[in-house]
């Protein structure tokens, strides 16, 4: 069997070792148009801010692994530029022909640039390569690079944001919508921008750039910003050319089935550059993470090789670091739910990241959302240890079809130093049955303007800061003191983090009240988002 591989990134390396693997007398030939194969690419940023410190530590493998380990044959700077699918052939940049019995699209993805007027690309980068790395390392070491604009705040935008920070450069991000992280909601992706504030890091939302002068970028709003570097990571964008040219099924990637064939059964493709089915919301999607990629490429080797694996959808789990902050997500966000008209519920809770009696111990904010039958559609969570531990537990339930019950049933390691007995999990399950069970009614911030508020805490922590216009009626009093709780208007009780307006509610609303909700995170959430 001769197999043809278009890419050596996290796909195509993933696909070409496994098929080794597999068949030790397979043929397996990789075309990568660049100079490199199968780089750490999601490191880049910690490699440009000298976290690492090595360029070698960034090769997960090489050409001379690939060919002595696997007698893969890999050959660097061949651009693959038409595929003839009725001769079975791909013909390169250099009017080579390479023959195949089953080809792996393997293309990725690239950085999305608009040409953008007056834009100097002396001055302007991406982040995509080992190559592009270096060439703002030499450039920022070149040049005396003092200012730096970093436009997007994805992933790579807020990563390269402060690694430069970290360099000593002074840094502002550009980004067109009203937050940034585009994964997680305005609520945790707030907490994410003050740290980056706290930092030293200059913000700008809901602007766009218009263009570029010798050293200010031009904003929509008519705003310049000096800079001696800039970094674009607006987003990228599949590379599905090749497949498009070739007569393949394409959309806004290349189209697969469960066995992530095209739509020619001598063809496959995967990673960066396919559409892939969300796993929360069931629709098509283009989710470009290394974890899926790898796995995608590991089933068409299997697969290629007479099995019939499927890959199982995409949750689009992610990570990110803040300077001491961990962001994770897994599933959809209230955006994307609202968007595709999705009916959903949704939480907030804060919950320590160990025993809160041993020291040490901080909050981490989650958001959750979910639907009345308790199936988990997506969870947001930010804080300092811990965060991702409990989102890939959560992913995990959510991989295996598990609902909120099996996050209150989730037996979670426990010991002081590391966890709760009652781990944020459980408590973010049992928060959403009560939910579901109508024990609580939620308010969340869009609900305090019109509401009527009710500080449930202590009177001298009340008097020390609360929301504005609200009355105080601590917990401990609310029993004696119902006759003045509204009954004609949404009255909406908060406390620190959310618990004791929880159990107030409950107090009060078997009591008859059928108006009083739970501010949902407390006024420690409040803070976050004013």
């Amino acid at each position: 069997m001769k197999t043809l591989i278009i890419g050596g990134g996290a796909a195509g390396a993933s696909c070409a070792a496994r098929l080794r693997r597999n068949d030790e007398n397979a043929e397996i030939t990789v075309l990568e148009q660049s100079d490199e194969i199968s780089i750490a690419n999601c490191g880049l940023p910690y490699y440009i801010g000298n976290v690492i410190n090595s360029e070698e530590t960034m090769h997960v493998s090489d050409v001379n692994k690939f060919r002595n380990w696997f007698n893969i044959n890999v050959l660097l700077n061949t651009k693959a530029v038409a595929i003839d699918r009725n001769r079975k052939v791909v013909k390169t940049a250099d009017n080579k022909e390479f023959g195949y019995d089953r080809l792996v699209i393997a293309t990725g993805a690239s950085p999305f640039v608009p040409d953008f007027e007056g834009m100097n690309r002396d001055k302007t980068f991406t982040l995509r390569t080992l190559s592009d790395a270096n060439r703002i390392k030499a450039y920022i070491r070149n040049n005396q690079v003092s200012r730096a604009v970093v436009v997007g705040a994805g992933f790579i935008g807020v990563e390269m944001a402060e690694n430069l920070s970290e360099l000593g450069i002074s840094t502002t991000i550009v980004e067109l919508s009203e937050h940034i992280m585009p994964n997680v909601d305005i609520e945790v992706a707030k907490v994410a921008q003050n740290k980056l504030k706290e930092n030293g890091i200059e913000i700008i939302l809901k602007d766009g750039v218009k263009g570029f002068s010798e050293d200010k970028v031009i904003l929509d709003s008519g705003r310049t910003v000096p800079f001696d570097i800039v970094v674009m990571s607006i987003g990228v964008k599949p590379q599905i050319e090749l497949a498009k040219d070739a007569g393949l099924e394409v959309s806004r990637g290349i189209i697969v089935d469960s066995t992530l064939k095209t739509s020619d059964e001598n063809v496959y493709a995967a990673g960066d550059n396919v559409e892939i089915t969300d796993f929360a919301t069931g629709t098509r999607a283009l989710i470009p993470l290394a974890g899926p990629a790898n796995r995608q490429g590991r089933i068409i080797a299997d697969n290629i090789c007479g099995k019939n694996e499927t890959y199982k959808n995409t949750q689009g789990s992610s990570v990110v670091k803040i300077f001491n902050l961990t962001l994770a997500a897994v599933g959809a966000n209230e955006t994307r739910l609202k968007k595709l008209e999705i009916p959903y519920l949704k939480t907030f809770i804060y919950a320590n990241s160990h025993a809160g009696y041993y020291p040490g111990a901080n909050q981490i904010l989650y958001k959750m959302l979910f639907t009345k039958e308790g199936r988990i559609l997506g969870l947001q969570a930010i804080g300092m240890d811990g965060v991702e531990k409990r989102v890939d537990v959560v992913a995990t339930v959510m991989r295996l079809n598990g609902t909120v019950h099996d996050l209150l049933d989730s037996e979670m390691c426990y010991a002081p130093p590391f966890n709760s007995a009652k781990d944020a999990v459980n408590i973010l399950g049992m928060n959403a049955l009560n939910i579901i069970e109508g024990k609580v009614k939620m308010a969340f911030p869009e609900d305090l303007k019109e509401s009527y508020l009710i500080d449930v805490r202590p009177k001298a922590v009340f008097m020390k800061q609360t929301i504005e216009g609200a009355v105080n009626i601590p917990v401990t009093e609310i029993r004696n003191r119902l006759d003045e709780i509204p009954r004609d208007r949404k009255v909406v009780m908060f406390c620190n983090t959310g618990y004791t307006s929880y159990v107030a509610s409950r107090i009060v609303n078997q009591n008859g009240f059928d108006n009083v909700y739970s501010f949902g995170g407390g006024i420690e959430l409040y803070k976050t988002q004013n």
